[in-house]
């Protein structure tokens, strides 16, 4: 996106994936709802404004935008891209900033998505419009939660009392808590031993590393997705890895830009 190419070692790898995303733009905006694509602008527009040469923000800031990008189906070529990036672990890259300035003027740029297609074709005599084709009935206050979100829901979990139990009190805030709109908050089981039942000190590390208590959905979808550096989903691995590679493998995809 800078005209001159990007790199091909890992210090370039972040403005690579900013490249996909406006190459893909279309793809990514289809898949993703209402919320997560706000969400990915939003972290887009704070990178842009970080300071190049605070290596802790940009960091942070990357960090960000490839939570947000959790969300994309496995075989997606931006996801494919994001998981390049946890095999590499490099410094913070100043040039990602100008990267998500480049890639948000492209954004803006880009024609408005189009109108509702209507069906019925108006009457001239009428001068009535024309009826829409979808249904415009009000969404029910507690309807089923998006598909990627009843996956990770799926998996077993804790219901907000049982995790309570499990703590001897309130949940830290870095153990991922999923808002089931049907069943309330549910804490997924593979945070707690096996044993004793408490947290796994290790969760809780990598969580810090995900922002667990600020994108629940992004961490789980990082712990219940297959991962080509781990050789499987990190949860499944908890217990049979040593800890230092699944923390290892989160500094990656935090770090590795």
């Amino acid at each position: 996106m800078n005209g001159g190419g990007t790199s091909d070692g890992p210090g370039g790898l972040m403005e690579q994936l900013l490249a996909l995303i406006g190459e893909h733009h279309d793809t990514i905006r289809e898949t993703l709802d209402d919320e997560e694509y706000a969400t990915l602008l939003t972290r887009l527009e704070a990178l842009a404004a970080t300071d190049a040469d605070d290596d802790r923000a940009v960091r942070r800031a990357c960090q960000g935008v490839r939570l947000a990008l959790l969300r994309l189906p496995l075989d997606h070529p931006v996801y494919r891209a994001l998981d390049s990036l946890r095999q590499v672990a490099a410094p913070p890259e100043p040039t990602a900033v100008v990267g998500a300035r480049e890639l948000l003027a492209l954004l803006m740029a880009l024609p408005p998505a189009p109108e509702p297609v209507y069906g019925t074709a108006p009457d001239p005599a009428s001068g009535t419009a024309p009826e829409p084709a979808y249904d415009t009935a009000p969404e029910p206050a507690y309807g089923p939660a998006p598909e990627e979100d009843r996956l990770l829901l799926g998996a077993p979990a804790l219901s907000a009392d049982e995790a309570r139990v499990r703590c001897g009190g309130a949940p830290p805030p870095e153990l991922i808590r999923l808002r089931d709109p049907r069943d309330g908050d549910r804490y997924p089981e593979f945070q707690f031993t096996e044993g004793s039942g408490t947290p796994r000190e290790v969760v809780l590390e990598v969580n810090r590393l995900l922002l667990a208590d600020i994108d629940p959905w992004g961490a789980a979808a990082w712990w219940l997705s297959g991962n080509t550096w781990l050789g499987g989903t990190p949860a499944s691995l908890l217990g049979r890895l040593p800890d230092h590679r699944l923390v290892g493998a989160a500094t990656a995809l935090v770090e590795g830009d």
